[in-house]
């Protein structure tokens, strides 16, 4: 199975969400994570959780500020598996 820009993005978002229990729909890519009053702690739960989720390492200089953010960074650094 492909791993779309799409499914990513939905995964990120579901991830980001739960740690404040934040409806989906309002976390859009231009939104600054402060807006929502996520602080250092969340945003490196929500770091763990993604590393774990993707199998990726996200590298503390990586300037994350807003859900867009995440979901490049993640976009661009998944391995997109093809299975049968």
């Amino acid at each position: 199975m492909l791993i779309t820009d799409t499914a990513i993005e939905k995964e990120v978002i579901r991830i980001i969400s739960k740690t404040k229990a934040i409806k989906t729909e309002r976390l859009w890519a231009e939104r600054m994570l402060q807006d929502f009053g996520f602080d250092t702690v969340d945003v490196v739960d929500i770091i763990l959780e993604l590393e774990k989720n993707f199998q990726i390492t996200i590298p503390d200089e990586v300037p994350i500020d807003t859900v867009g953010d995440f979901v490049d960074f993640v976009a661009t650094h998944t391995i997109r598996k093809v299975s049968e």
